[in-house]
């Protein structure tokens, strides 16, 4: 039904320059695509224009052009570095007798590939069967509408029209799986937020070392490769932050300029970890000639997942590759960390991220003065295990004067354990 190309096939590229800024694609950014989904790239075909054409998206003699360069190469698909409408790709396909795919395909078939639990599986084939539903039209043309006399009439449904309906049935039963995953991740959020526990989400351009920092500071083992979208299944670990205590950090797929629409609404339910996060750390790959622009479509993602508000720190990783770079943290007016310099891959700065996530959850600390009487000893020795205690001395009346420093969380499990009255011994 999909008609998908097989990996390690041979391929022609194409890339347009567009005066527009919209329409601008990078052509590295293909071949890395191009690499990652196991494709060799034979040539590529360059030119320009000033808007797309109409029908064939390249002018009719660029088409020829592609057609001739398909020929001498002997290749077995077209791939462009930009996203053509289905007419276009038949009209193509019609002119160089070649398989052609667009951006848009070449990334979902990635995703595809890369997928490994159960959502990831299911968020990538509803963008598939959502892509491919504007493309049923490819490989049915030989089908006419069966015809006959009363008493001889066809079957009542084309191949095309039978095939639509069972997109529309898969797409429904596909929707209907990822709601009740998206319910048990919600419930597990829901937990974790009875607990106070923050959660930490790792964000950024695809291959921007997000999955080499995450297993750094974790000792995870999520895959990570030089390659776009080596991870597309949110990971979870719990990390802990010295005076923060327990923390969820959140390993999320890359983003990457111009993001097909249909992958964004398929991978909302993941990058909810994105945006319900108490802080964002967004990786940034230091020695990329366009990491200006990448931090910039980061950004516009976020905003259209509605994950913009929340704050952030921003890292830049790879630092190895930088000539006189030293790890190091960048403060605002007010001394909070705004950035952070380090290197995932040789591990130089990698503490420094834990300082700046623990001053910047600070308001998670519980941080005050007690007056606790002689009776609850028990909460004393309690605060003690916790190594809580800042300063301990004595008023006249024989109370404790203690100076606490705790994560609110262990605060809010010694009021369920002590009593809420405990509250009442902080010194106002």
């Amino acid at each position: 039904m999909f008609d998908r190309y097989e990996a390690g096939e041979q391929a022609v590229l194409v890339h347009i320059e567009f005066p527009n800024e919209g329409d601008r694609e990078d052509l590295h950014e293909l071949e890395m695509l191009v690499s990652s989904a196991g494709v060799s790239s034979l040539t590529v075909v360059q030119g320009s224009r000033q808007s797309p054409h109409a029908k064939l998206f390249v002018g009719t003699g660029k088409a020829e052009e592609i057609a001739e360069t398909v020929k001498i190469h002997n290749a077995d698909v077209i791939i462009f570095n930009h996203q053509l409408s289905p007419s276009q790709e038949r009209n193509l396909e019609r002119i160089c007798q070649c398989r052609v795919l667009d951006r848009t395909t070449l990334i979902l078939d990635i995703f595809a590939q890369r997928a490994r639990t159960h959502e990831g599986k299911l968020q990538v084939e509803l963008a598939q069967l959502r892509h491919v539903s504007t493309r049923l039209i490819r490989g049915w043309t030989h089908l006419e509408r069966q015809k006959g006399g009363i008493g001889l009439r066809g079957p009542g449904e084309t191949q095309l029209e039978t095939d639509r309906r069972l997109l529309r049935e898969r797409i429904k039963s596909i929707r209907k799986r990822l709601d009740k995953v998206a319910t048990v991740r919600e419930q597990g959020r829901r937990a974790r937020t009875r607990n106070e526990v923050p959660t930490v989400s790792l964000v950024g351009y695809t291959n921007a070392g997000k999955s080499t920092l995450f297993n750094h500071i974790t000792d995870a083992d999520v895959y990570a490769a030089d390659q776009l979208f080596a991870t597309l299944d949110p990971t979870l670990r719990k990390l802990h932050i010295d005076d923060i205590g327990s923390v969820i950090l959140a390993d999320t797929v890359g983003f990457i300029r111009h993001l097909p629409h249909d992958l964004v609404a398929a991978f909302k339910a993941t990058l909810t970890e994105t945006r319900e996060a108490d802080l964002q750390i967004h990786v940034i790959d230091a020695a990329d000639s366009r990491r200006k622009e990448n931090i910039e479509e980061v950004q516009s993602v976020l905003t259209e997942i509605e994950a913009d508000e929340i704050p952030q720190l921003l890292i830049y990783n790879k630092i190895d590759l930088l000539d006189d770079v030293r790890p190091r943290i960048d403060r605002n007016d007010e001394g909070m960390p705004i950035r952070v310099w380090l290197s995932a891959h040789s591990g130089a700065g990698v503490e420094l991220l834990s300082q700046a996530i623990s001053e910047l959850l600070a308001k998670k600390i519980f941080s005050e003065s007690l007056c606790i009487p002689a009776s609850f000893g028990r909460l004393r020795g309690a605060l003690f295990n916790l190594s809580a205690v800042q300063k301990e001395s004595f008023d006249e009346h024989g109370n404790w004067l203690i100076d606490v420093r705790v994560p609110h969380v262990d605060w809010e499990k010694l009021k369920k354990e002590q009593g809420s009255e405990i509250e009442n011994f902080i010194i106002k």
